[in-house]
């Protein structure tokens, strides 16, 4: 049923019904206000498992990895600098393929401090091993909630869930969250693939030298992939039991007879839909590609997407400095040996807004042939060219 929730309470009563056996909590803005609202819920009765309060995200980590390890159904959630403090935890669990969920709220990284929103942090761990789900809505931050937990222990990986912070975590909108029994029917108790018994001991993690790390990373590269194939059959049950769409790998947006695409992630989507309605009401074949499994990248449903010869715009949230934008990089390969204009869009970075007005203003300077291979939008250049123009 709809209700009005904040995005943060939203996602924290969906994983409630997901039952997880352990949480492990730390926080840090914008995911507080989840974390804070799981721990509600265990007071109040309404989800029985351990909460544990960490004394750090690397220590938050370590928890659930330790839980997942036993074979107990496992969630946390971190933002920014929090995600950087637990790298080398989040890389350990990926290599042991542990069925991990992690809710990410999206956050700038610093240097300068900055608590708004972009992609900096979870771009950060894009080869990190773990499935990557972005979220366009707090509609869609439920429902990946739901899909991760049954990607993740069917296949065996961890997964993060990115939903952009403050835009999506603290913005109060028409959410439904589904009941416990509809969620009990899709997503069944969790049988551990493996598991640490003291019964019947095993290693895992041990050292692996030179003669076997190569075929270790093989094949958790082929078990990562078979993302791509799971996640819409995921989705596509999922909607079955919601008896409404559930996102999957992409969604296109008026991309059929398209001859100019933008390409992007998370919530900045909802804008570029708009932007594309009133271009088309304008007579101009805009369009709009939404990527909701950026890892594995799916190359193929991308490349499906786009029409041939059309011009491709990727809306980077996060700029990869000395190179080209990392979802640029993916769009790029994705779309190799066709005659494709692709150009990056550096924008929203630190929380900046991203428009209606400057959108439109890039489609017009695109359609002019005048921007670059990288565009910063809403770039200060005034600013720019004071400090560019001062001696070193």
């Amino acid at each position: 049923m709809l209700r009005q929730r904040e995005g943060s309470a939203a996602v924290a009563l969906a994983v409630a019904r997901c039952r997880p056996q352990v949480v492990c909590a730390y926080p840090i803005s914008p995911q507080t206000h989840i974390v804070e609202e799981v721990s509600r819920l265990v007071a109040a009765g309404e989800l029985t498992c351990e909460f544990l309060t960490m004394d750090s995200e690397t220590s938050a980590m370590s928890g659930v990895i330790g839980a997942s390890a036993v074979g107990v159904r496992s969630w946390t959630a971190t933002a920014s600098q929090g995600l950087l403090h637990m790298s080398e935890a989040v890389h350990n669990a990926a290599g042991l393929g542990l069925p991990i969920v992690m809710t990410v709220a999206n956050r700038a990284i610093g240097a300068p401090i900055n608590i708004w929103n972009d992609h900096s942090d979870s771009m950060s761990q894009r080869d990190a091993g773990w499935v990557h789900l972005h979220a366009a809505s707090n509609q869609e931050a439920v429902d990946l909630h739901l899909q991760a937990f049954r990607l993740a222990e069917s296949l065996s990986v961890p997964v993060m869930v990115c939903m952009d912070g403050f835009v999506l975590t603290h913005a109060t909108e028409p959410v439904d969250v589904p009941e416990q029994g509809v969620v009990d029917a899709f997503l069944p108790p969790f049988v551990p693939r493996q598991r640490l018994d003291p019964e019947a001991p095993v290693s895992i993690g041990a050292m692996v030298g030179p003669e076997a790390f190569t075929e270790v990373r093989y094949l958790g590269d082929r078990q990562l992939r078979r993302a791509l194939e799971e996640v819409p059959r995921v989705a596509d049950e999922l909607a079955r039991h919601l008896g409404r769409h559930s996102a999957g790998l992409v969604q296109p947006y008026r991309t059929d007879d398209a001859d100019v695409v933008l390409v992007g992630l998370g919530s900045v989507m909802g804008t570029v839909r708009d932007v594309v309605d009133t271009e088309r009401d304008a007579g101009r074949r805009a369009g709009a590609l939404t990527v909701t499994t950026y890892r594995p990248f799916p190359a193929a449903a991308v490349a499906g997407a786009v029409p041939p010869g059309a011009r491709v715009l990727v809306i980077e949230r996060s700029l990869a400095p000395g190179s080209s934008g990392p979802v640029t990089a993916d769009v790029r390969e994705a779309l190799v040996g066709r005659d494709a204009a692709l150009h990056t869009v550096v924008a929203g970075l630190g929380g900046r807004p991203v428009t209606s007005r400057a959108l439109a203003e890039l489609l017009a300077r695109e359609r002019s042939g005048l921007l670059d291979g990288t565009t910063f939008l809403d770039l200060r250049s005034d600013v720019v060219a004071h400090e560019v123009g001062r001696p070193a």
